[in-house]
């Protein structure tokens, strides 16, 4: 073996620098990510004595924190190169280590999710309402006029839902938050899914859920004239997928049985009471049709145009029943002759003026189903999405359709 070496400069200093570690040389070099944060480089060497190598500024800024590595730096023996001084480290194994960053995903949530847990959230907050005994909030209660707010418990469990989508995912993501927040998130989840009242008085056992239709009603305490009400399966849907999310997160097993087993009964109760074909095509009589799917008795066209802001609203009255998009929507619309039938009757709507581009994205979601290449390029021109929804939780959808 030869080696050959390149002088820095003219002092002597360095050569003899150079002479010291001669007999020692490496013939290759791992990359181990041994921690969270971390990166180790494990020298392989031959010969005798120490490893000389180089590090750059980069390397140098990572180890200079850490205290429990065998690593030498001379500070004094560098070389001159185009990433800057490039420094003398002493030592066949250099532990890097970064500052810890969080996960953009878990800060959004916790910022968002917290002050209503902590009871900080400037201008509204959770209450418990022991008349009904159930959750409220301060908004809600404080609104008569809005029919849909939680003093009526209208769309209770649908909005809860979200909530506990978020904080499963936290609780997954960060456990040491989740156990500073379980009592919390079992209070949100035990208002519409309370595993006993025995255990648990403040709830009744099953707010929305129908034991004998099998689903779940939106309608609280308001009296609608047609009759119940249900404003969005999928929502519903959402609720009980979150709660069983949240009993995964929490390695509970009860929770988890519990939850998916109402989730599955949702999923065969949307698809026998919400989703109708009548001759190899959906809503022969649109309008008629089109008012059992999304489940409200409209009195006529005029309140239909008010709810959706416009008369041919198909692409609101399949979104409302598609949205939110989430992994356990492909169970849902698992009959795809169904799926292209109910795209083909929604898509000449999306030509109207005026039609939202959040609500076009849950119909080419289900164009997707069956034309991955094409619902791809609709949702690329896409200049907006729903609340909830977004461009990264499209092309998700898409491109893990098979």
């Amino acid at each position: 073996m030869v080696k050959i070496a390149l002088l820095p400069d003219s002092d002597s200093k360095n050569e003899a620098v150079l002479d010291s570690y001669s007999s020692c040389y490496p013939v290759s070099g791992n990359a181990v990510f041994t921690r969270p944060f971390c990166i180790e480089y494990k020298w392989k060497k031959k010969g005798s004595g120490d490893l000389l190598l180089l590090a750059n500024p980069l390397h140098l800024q990572l180890l200079c924190d850490i205290i429990d590595c065998d690593v030498t730096v001379l500070a004094g023996f560098k070389y001159k190169s185009i990433d800057g001084d490039l420094i003398g480290i002493v030592g066949d194994t250099w532990l890097l280590k970064t500052d810890p960053i969080s996960v953009k995903v878990k800060k959004f949530l916790k910022e968002t999710i917290e002050p209503w847990l902590d009871g900080t959230f400037n201008g509204n907050g959770f209450l418990y309402d022991h008349k009904w005994g159930g959750i409220v909030t301060k908004q809600g209660c404080a609104d008569s006029n809005d029919w849909i707010g939680s003093e009526f418990y209208n769309a209770q469990l649908n909005h809860l839902g979200y909530f506990l989508y978020g904080i499963a995912v936290l609780v997954k993501l960060d456990p040491d938050w989740g156990r500073k927040y379980k009592p919390q998130a079992y209070s949100l989840m035990e208002d519409f899914m309370n595993l006993s009242t025995c255990l648990n008085p403040n709830y009744t056992r099953l707010r929305c859920f129908d034991l004998y239709k099998l689903h779940s009603w939106a309608g609280g305490l308001t009296e609608f004239a047609d009759g119940r009400y249900q404003k969005g399966t999928t929502e519903a849907i959402n609720a009980y997928y979150s709660a069983t999310l949240l009993g995964l997160a929490y390695g509970d097993a009860n929770t988890v049985a519990i939850g998916s087993t109402l989730t599955a009964l949702e999923i065969k109760a949307a698809q026998m009471w919400w989703h109708i074909k009548e001759g190899g095509n959906m809503y022969e009589e649109e309008f008629t049709k089109v008012n059992r799917m999304i489940g409200l008795a409209w009195s006529n066209k005029r309140d239909m145009e008010l709810w959706f802001g416009y008369l041919d609203a198909r692409q609101c009255l399949l979104g409302i029943q598609v949205l939110p998009l989430i992994p356990i929507s492909e169970v849902l619309f698992s009959d795809v002759d169904y799926v292209e039938d109910l795209v083909e009757w929604a898509l000449p709507a999306l030509e109207s003026d005026g039609v939202g581009e959040g609500w076009k994205g849950f119909v080419y979601a289900l164009k997707g189903i069956y034309d991955k290449d094409g619902a791809l390029e609709k949702v690329r021109n896409l200049s907006g999405f729903d609340d909830g929804n977004s461009f990264t939780n499209l092309l998700w959808w898409i491109h893990s359709r098979g």
